[in-house]
């Protein structure tokens, strides 16, 4: 896929073109006036969305109708009803946004490389606009859409609508660590995270004949998805739920630096399932922040949170859409850095003490209790704790029979379950647990090799162990004694439990 950027896109007035790239080598016609397209893919709202802006832009500029088009797949890797469910109650939100501004929206069923050029002939249209995803399965898409436009003589631009600072902006390369991306990100900060222009009602009417009213129904019985994974009550989907929960974040943003690793705290923002399915913008959530940080009255709490804030959910998560960009093998071992591969094949065979079955840890049935709750809660909840999510995944490693076996259950029970599976973040969190993604080589100890350990004890020092497991009934330990409490250590000992201590 082309990665021409800047120079060769067509640029319009309040969006900075190094957002967007060509996908294709058309040029755009003259003085059309034929619709634009917005295909919209992983960024689904109506607001706050380059994309969308960028494409309502260029339709303006050239007096022109706007069309979104969005393409429901019956399935997508391994989202059930859950996941799919969020996502079409969102997508009603913004399709009514869309109408109440003339902006018509179609919602197709299949493939966008059969429906895209379909509604483009349909249409006439002379561009199509898409969004990006670093994912392989969505990065396809849009490359195929993008050939079979070639062939229709239609441009197709591709704008990072997900991204404060455009993926292919910061880095033209995979970095190893948060530390190298850090002040690519951080030092054009201030060019990239600005205010968002509106999209406004569109006055451009297309003038032949549009499609019915969209069939809701009929979208949700073509899917085709395991639907004992029932939605997560109480988790409201859309645009409104996901601005309504980043106010209530901010409320309590002062907890947020000091407790943000205690699962037994309120202190996380609970934003992800709306961030994943596109429905809030990062970006905003950025700006919503930085203005409390910055604010005169701020307290020290807020400020030390606000920039907390900014480092997890602009740098770490951008992180994870670089390495999911430049590695195609973002899920698998062999993604892995050289040591790490290494390490994880010297102790491939070492003898496990517990070895479970994916359908025991999909079942919570496991002899460690707090491990059982984190997984009861993503099960029950649709989320786990982002601490937990890294002792989670680690005892995977240490209860599966091979490393490879261990990640595909990382990502298969993350993604079946957590509202933002399938996710940049989701991988790279599962490949930084078991494969040491973006992190360094520790001391080297038994199936873990040198890859970052964690264990119970070391829980049992950072937060109320027992207090979480009791929010889960059904947690109790299964076919063994619980883990042990931490031992007192002696201080011949204390050089030898440094590392899990740091753990």
């Amino acid at each position: 896929m082309s990665a021409n950027v800047a120079s060769s896109v067509p640029p319009v007035q309040g969006v900075d073109v190094r957002r967007c790239r060509r996908l294709n080598s058309v040029e755009m016609k003259k003085d059309s006036r034929a619709p634009v397209i917005y295909w919209m893919s992983r960024d689904q709202r109506s607001q706050d969305n380059w994309a969308l802006i960028y494409a309502q832009r260029l339709a303006l500029q050239r007096s022109a109708p706007l069309h979104v088009v969005f393409c429901l797949v019956p399935k997508f890797l391994d989202a059930t009803l859950r996941q799919y469910d969020f996502l079409l109650k969102g997508l009603r939100e913004v399709a009514a946004d869309l109408e109440s501004k003339q902006i018509p929206f179609h919602l197709q069923l299949g493939k966008a490389a059969d429906k895209v050029p379909a509604v483009v002939d349909q249409l006439g249209a002379q561009m199509v606009v898409c969004d990006m995803s670093p994912l392989r399965v969505p990065s396809e898409w849009a490359r195929d859409v993008a050939n079979l436009c070639q062939a229709k003589e239609v441009p197709v631009v591709q704008v990072d609508a997900h991204n404060v600072v455009p993926v292919w902006a910061a880095s033209d390369k995979q970095e190893t660590a948060a530390r190298t991306i850090r002040k690519k990100i951080m030092q054009p900060l201030g060019t990239y995270l600005t205010e968002f222009p509106s999209v406004d009602r569109h006055p451009h009417k297309f003038k032949g004949e549009i499609s019915q009213p969209i069939d809701w129904e009929g979208a949700e019985n073509s899917l085709q998805v395991d639907t004992s994974v029932r939605p997560v009550a109480g988790i409201v989907p859309g645009a409104a739920a996901g601005h309504a929960a980043l106010e209530n974040f901010c409320k309590r943003l002062s907890r947020y630096d000091e407790h943000r690793n205690n699962p037994n705290e309120n202190a996380l923002s609970g934003l992800s399932p709306w961030l994943h399915f596109g429905q809030i913008s990062a970006q905003r959530c950025a700006l919503r922040v930085r203005r409390i940080g910055e604010a005169k009255s701020a307290t020290a709490g807020e400020k030390k949170s606000c920039e907390a804030f900014i480092e997890e959910s602009i740098v770490r998560r951008e992180l994870s859409d670089n390495f999911c960009f430049y590695n195609a093998r973002y899920d698998s071992l062999e993604g892995a850095a050289g040591w790490a591969q290494q390490t994880l094949k010297d102790h491939a065979k070492d003898k496990r003490e517990h070895l479970y079955s994916r359908e025991e840890l999909e079942n919570a049935k496991t002899h460690d209790d707090l491990w059982n709750a984190a997984q009861l809660q993503m099960v029950r909840e649709g989320k786990m704790h982002g601490f937990l999510r890294m002792y989670w995944a680690k005892k995977i490693l240490e209860w599966s029979p091979s490393p490879q076996e261990a990640l595909d259950r990382c990502i298969w029970l993350n993604d079946r379950y957590e509202l933002d599976g399938r996710d940049p973040n989701g991988y790279v969190g599962c490949m930084w647990s078991v494969c040491g993604v973006h992190d360094m080589g520790w001391k080297e100890r038994e199936v873990f090799g040198k890859i970052r350990f964690m264990n119970y004890a070391g829980c049992k020092r950072k937060f109320d162990v027992a207090g979480f497991v009791a929010k889960f009934p059904g947690a109790v330990p299964h076919g063994a004694e619980a883990a042990p409490a931490p031992k007192k250590r002696k201080a011949k000992a204390k050089a030898k439990g440094a590392a899990d201590k740091r753990a």
